[in-house]
């Protein structure tokens, strides 16, 4: 059996072909895949029914994910959904809107899982605790993004940006994270911007080098989260023993090669990677880096720990920012419904 959510466009020529069927065929295909939300096969109707019997003769299906529970912030901004997948797995994602200036159409983010669980191991990260189940397939990680995409059609709205920041680490799941990146992205399928793209990792050097041979103008934020190797290896249990100056030369190689600023996030924890002191080391190591730092108070997980006083929060963007760097402090989204950074789960006997 194969997802059509998996096939990329010159794929489906060749298959439209294969099948007898002109290649015009392909476009009705995928205009209906990507803005019709189809259920099945049968839903297929801008293609003619032997098509249809052709494709469902020879085992294609069109996955789909269904939604088991899902809760919606106090502002009503955020959205977190438990969904279902074709094989029962179950995995977290989240919408998150933020107001502009065109009233009915927020800009519209929806958070990605790459993986079911994490091999990375973040000792503040709800997702790094729970273990590695297995890697989604790019259908999967599709799927999200069209879940929320048929909320959003019938409220006249769409997704505007997508970043891979859910469960997982989506450079150790590489090749289905590229094509998922490809199928969202080219012209004839989803066709959102690339630049409206941001890939998150904990450092995955080789993934960070292969991302930046693809000719793709995505986002790259790495989380660096400590100015030092010993600070940060005790909060990324799997960072190598130089894995900070590694990852700050590639933030170089990244903008060298594709044009594109690297976001470090930095997840501020209290009592442990908070300190002025730890704020001058990180402004020292960043000095004429050019990255742009992300300071993420970091929330409450079953890590126990805590985020720093707002005073603290601020005194450590002033001495980045004193140092030139260029830094910001994110907007939290949705931690009253466990579903800001950090803290996605799956675990149905908290979300039902």
């Amino acid at each position: 059996m194969t997802d059509l959510y998996r096939v990329l466009p010159e794929e489906m020529d060749d298959l439209v072909i294969s099948m007898g069927q002109p290649r015009y065929r392909a476009d009705q295909l995928l205009q209906t895949l990507y803005h019709d939300s189809p259920i099945d096969i049968s839903s297929l109707r801008q293609i003619p029914s032997e098509l249809r019997d052709a494709l469902d003769s020879a085992g294609y299906t069109v996955g789909s994910a269904s939604k088991i529970h899902q809760v919606t912030s106090q502002d009503g901004y955020t959205v977190k959904a438990l969904l279902k997948l074709g094989d029962g797995t179950l995995i977290e994602t989240v919408l998150m809107q933020y107001k502009s200036k065109e009233k009915n159409h927020p800009r519209s983010t929806v958070c990605v899982s790459t993986q079911i669980g994490c091999q990375m191991g973040c000792t503040f990260c709800a997702t790094g605790q729970m273990g590695f189940e297995r890697n989604l397939k790019a259908e999967e990680i599709v799927a999200q993004v069209l879940y929320f995409t048929s909320i959003l059609r019938k409220r006249g709205q769409h997704v505007t940006n997508l970043v891979f920041m859910g469960m997982g680490e989506p450079l150790a799941n590489y090749a289905e994270t590229i094509r998922a990146v490809r199928l969202l992205t080219h012209s004839r399928a989803f066709g959102l911007g690339q630049r409206h793209i941001t890939i998150s990792t904990v450092g995955i050097m080789k993934g960070i080098d292969q991302l930046a041979q693809e000719d793709l103008q995505v986002g790259l934020a790495i989380s660096l989260h400590a100015p030092n190797d010993i600070l940060r290896k005790k909060l990324v249990p799997t960072a190598r023993p130089n894995s900070v100056g590694e990852l700050i030369a590639a933030t170089r190689s990244y903008f060298q090669k594709t044009g594109r600023r690297v976001t470090l996030e930095y997840a501020l924890i209290d009592g442990v990677n908070d300190s002025l002191e730890t704020a001058s080391e990180l402004a020292t190591l960043l000095k004429g880096n050019g990255a742009h730092v992300n300071l993420i108070p970091v929330n409450p997980t079953a890590g126990g720990f805590e985020r720093p006083r707002w005073k603290r929060i601020t005194e450590f963007e002033k001495i980045l920012k004193e140092a030139g760097i260029h830094c910001t402090v994110r907007v939290e989204k949705g931690s009253e419904i466990s579903a800001a950074c950090g803290q996605l789960r799956t675990d149905t006997t908290k979300n039902i």
